[in-house]
């Protein structure tokens, strides 16, 4: 059993970190390439493929909480979390390789309706597994500065896999004269990628015995009260939750049109994994830089930088066209790489901190409950954005690839744009991130718990677990509630 200011050993920060391969690498394809595969390959219009993401969410907002709640409530000899690493190693694969099987059913109809049945069946999986992964750094260690160093291990490991997702998916694809068999050749590659990982997160990771108390008896109505609507009376979880909320937001809607806007807009298609690949070794190199910072400052301090980094970048973008030098495109990549790192890793540090704000409240550890509304919270906000996007490009006037026979093979020929859809397709490009940021940004100034308060607040818990009880205890203990909940 782990103590609080007890390093963890290399092994684990390894283990736990290649976990977010899946969770970061997954994301990452469907982020850049998802909506186009939909729209380009199987021939859906952009407003059936936003109604895709936004039924899928549906789905969400009921499993992950019930995940959330299934996990904590979960007791094996391998404890709450780790069990779902192992199933999921091959359904991981499987579910991966539905979503990305280009159907080519003569009918949009029946096209969009197991475009939508292998979305919801990944979702489930990856519901399975990223809720219990979210949740396990709060049982690895007490300590705040090493909860940084475990966020930084998995945004290392998250970043490597963005480089690999945003890169050789495409050149994948085109290593087959078959478009079709290109994808499903590289979505089994990187279904494998994604589960195997897992068993080494399951070998190399451990969960905290006094977190596993005994259970209390289960009832519906209290089980719904504590999973879907006490989290979101603790200020501190708000606080978290809006800033992880919109600045992925701001990156999803970049991601959702960064192969529009490179290809129909800059015309320069034929750079587009080399500008992405320079942007995730940025964001790797930064995210040592951003745990030094979050040592030496506050988790805050990092984030507030790193949105600042991120909007003074997307302004810059409105200088970006054809025309651009390839130097300019370059550095514009680079900025939003070192601000990526700073929020990605500063969130996912601060996230376990909020069940130590819920036992001062509640008495109990809830890690799942809050990762099951992480989780949800993370998807259904990137899908209402995709959703929105999706149907402001068909609204636009979009004009998907036409099928033609060229040398006797049968491919998907791009369409030209027109002014008004390329208008939109930079303000949307530029204009959602600045506003998403800037609503995470005020929240951030907002946040209440710094390092000194987390330090107090991890000495009561310690205390009260132990059984103390002293006036000086009780004093401190109603300040921390007034102070972060």
């Amino acid at each position: 059993m782990k103590k609080t200011g007890e390093k963890l050993s290399l092994l684990t920060r390894i283990g736990y970190g290649m976990g977010d391969l899946y969770g970061g690498g997954a994301m990452t394809i469907i982020g850049f390439y998802y909506l186009y595969f939909l729209t380009d390959v199987v021939r859906i219009s952009p407003s059936l493929a936003g109604v895709v993401f936004l039924v899928s969410k549906i789905y969400d907002a009921v499993t992950d909480p019930i995940m959330g709640m299934i996990s904590d409530r979960t007791r094996t000899r391998f404890g709450r979390r780790r069990p779902y690493f192992l199933a999921g190693v091959i359904l991981i694969v499987i579910s991966f390789f539905m979503m990305w099987y280009p159907v080519a059913f003569e009918s949009e109809a029946l096209r969009f309706l197991y475009v939508i049945l292998a979305y919801i069946f990944y979702s489930t999986i990856i519901t399975m597994v990223m809720v219990p992964y979210n949740a396990l750094p709060a049982e690895l260690t007490a300590d705040y500065n090493e909860r940084t160093s475990l966020a930084t291990f998995r945004m290392v490991f998250s970043g490597i896999a963005g480089i690999l997702c945003a890169v050789l998916p495409l050149e994948i694809v085109k290593a087959f004269g078959d478009q079709r068999t290109g994808y499903m050749v590289m979505a089994l590659c990187f279904g494998l990628f994604f589960g195997l990982p897992y068993i080494l997160t399951f070998l190399a990771t451990f969960e905290r015995e006094e977190f596993q108390g005994e259970l209390p008896p289960w009832n519906l109505r209290e089980t719904a009260r504590t999973t879907f609507i006490e989290p979101f009376r603790v200020r501190s979880f708000r606080g978290v939750l809006m800033m992880y909320i919109f600045a992925f937001i701001s990156m999803d809607s970049l991601m959702a049109v960064m192969i529009y806007f490179v290809t129909y807009y800059l015309k320069m298609q034929q750079h587009m994994t080399v500008v992405l690949g320079a942007l995730f070794v940025v964001q790797i190199a930064f995210l040592p830089v951003f745990d030094y910072i979050s040592r030496v400052t506050s988790k805050r301090a990092g984030y507030m930088m790193a949105v600042g980094i991120w909007m003074v970048a997307m302004c810059f973008s409105f200088f970006l066209g054809p025309d651009s030098s390839m130097v300019i495109v370059y550095f514009f990549a680079g900025c939003l790489g070192v601000a990526s790192a700073g929020f990605s890793v500063l969130v996912f540090a601060m996230f376990p901190d909020i069940p130590d704000v819920d036992e001062l409240r509640s008495g109990e550890r809830r890690e799942g409950v809050y990762s099951g509304l992480f989780t949800f919270m993370r998807k259904a906000s990137s899908a209402v954005a995709l959703f929105l996007i999706s149907n402001s490009l068909y609204l636009a006037g979009y004009r998907k690839p036409e099928q033609a026979v060229v040398d006797g093979v049968t491919r998907l020929v791009e369409q030209p744009q027109t002014d008004e859809f390329i208008l939109m397709l930079r303000l949307i490009f530029v204009l959602a991130p600045i506003v998403f940021l800037s609503i995470g940004l005020y929240q951030c100034v907002r946040y209440p718990l710094s390092p000194e308060l987390h330090r107090r607040l991890a000495a009561l818990l310690e205390k009260r677990r132990s059984g103390t009880r002293t006036p000086e205890l009780a004093r401190e203990e109603e300040y921390l509630k007034k102070t972060l909940i």
